[in-house]
């Protein structure tokens, strides 16, 4: 290794918080203000640690008689053979040592859109999540206009849209020394609206063409918009893992889709949200071909066959539990 050295804070995902470099050895680390590094942690010594070289051209990090110790891998060390990789725990205080020959990694491909940052993709995920919570009330609302009432919709809305990208941009600043608030808030914009669309679309769609499938099974989009929403969340923090990120959308998608699968299956039998189609537009929406009367009353006929079969074998059923009761 050689000089000159650079000591580095490590937060706890890893991230340098603080460089500093340093022309030559011995390296002196400690709370004191005599020593070549200085730390602002009252967990460490005065004097807590020194590094120095180790005779076989490596560097050497050497505890002198510090209460807290060198802390490396969960154990306490009296020193510690530095890589440039190696983290050592001083205190409450996370720290390596390189050398300037330490080789870095190779340059990342940049996939942050930068051209969309700050201000206006904030005002253009509040703008979203308002009309798409007015357009919810809108459609739901059987009663006469009332501007307080949606006034309250959106206010709520546009306040749950804020709390959650306020949660994502700490995240983001936690874990990828940014916040950008505004780019988590046209997220949940964009998913709000995409939810809008779907529920519309897929009702419209299965009345007109018969797809009772989008209305039975509808949640699991809901499910998946959520995933979409959260990937691009996480990708936001850290661009540099899409994969692993796609992985976890997946997952989670999986889980959620067999949570509401098995939660219908126990409240009414069934693995669809309902049985039959709630929603019905004007006739002329319909696209698919009408069914004849006489079909219908033909299925109808076959179905009270059916039902009238059951009856009949229940009714059979408990006479026979009659009879053998008589006889007892």
């Amino acid at each position: 290794m050689s000089a000159p050295y650079y000591i580095e804070i490590l937060a706890e995902n890893g991230e340098v918080r603080q460089r500093q470099r340093m022309a030559s050895l011995p390296i002196r680390i400690g709370r004191g203000y005599d020593n070549d590094f200085i730390l602002d942690d009252a967990h460490t010594a005065a004097a807590h640690a020194i590094v120095e070289e180790d005779g076989a051209g490596g560097l050497l990090l050497r505890d002198l008689g510090s209460h807290n110790g060198v802390i490396h891998r969960g154990k306490r060390q009296l020193q510690v053979a530095l890589t440039g990789d190696s983290v050592v725990r001083l205190g409450h205080t996370r720290l390596r040592v390189r050398a300037s020959n330490h080789p870095v990694a190779p340059e990342l491909s940049d996939t942050t859109m930068h051209n969309w940052e700050g201000l206006r993709p904030a005002v253009a995920g509040l703008a979203m999540i308002g009309l798409s919570a007015a357009f919810s009330n809108w459609l739901g609302d059987a009663e006469a206009f009332d501007p307080i009432s949606y006034l309250m919709i959106i206010a709520y809305a546009l306040g749950g849209g804020l709390i959650w990208a306020s949660i994502w941009a700490v995240a983001n600043r936690l874990f990828g020394q940014t916040a950008r608030f505004g780019r988590h808030l046209f997220i949940i914009g964009c998913g709000l609206l995409a939810m809008e669309v779907w529920e519309l679309g897929s009702s419209v769609l299965a009345y007109a063409l018969s797809l009772e499938a989008l209305t039975r099974y509808g949640r699991h989009m809901f499910i998946a918009i959520v995933c979409v929403m959260i990937y691009y969340h996480l990708c936001t923090i850290k661009p540099q893992h899409p994969r692993r990120f796609a992985l976890v959308a997946v997952v989670l998608a999986i889980i959620g889709s067999s949570l509401i699968l098995l939660s219908n299956l126990q409240i009414s039998g069934r693995l669809a949200d309902e049985p039959y189609m709630s929603v019905l537009y004007p006739p002329a929406l319909r696209l698919s071909p009408d069914h004849a009367t006489d079909a219908f009353f033909r299925d109808a006929a076959s179905l009270r066959q059916g039902v009238d079969a059951e009856r009949g074998k229940a009714a059979k059923g408990d006479a026979d539990d009659d009879d053998s009761d008589s006889a007892e």
